[in-house]
């Protein structure tokens, strides 16, 4: 890709970019609604074991699974 095609796409990019941050509303998040009741906030390690901790955990099931219901024969 020569200099002046780079240049055309990063301006688009740019500006793409800057029009969709203008033209969106504010997520007022300030704002309670009617009905609203938010729980209690998770701590630290609630949030490490959520998002860390139990996504390796379920993917080391599902590789240990898949390796021990493995059907194919073994190639020496």
């Amino acid at each position: 890709m020569d200099k002046k095609n780079a240049m055309r796409a990063g301006a688009v990019a740019a500006g793409t970019t800057l029009m969709m941050l203008l033209m969106s509303s504010p997520a007022l998040a300030l704002t309670r609604d009617d009905g609203d009741d938010p729980g209690s906030g998770l701590s630290v390690m609630d949030t490490i074991g959520l998002y860390v901790v139990a996504p390796i955990a379920l993917f080391a099931v599902i590789v240990g699974l898949v390796m021990v219901l493995d059907k194919s024969k073994k190639t020496v």
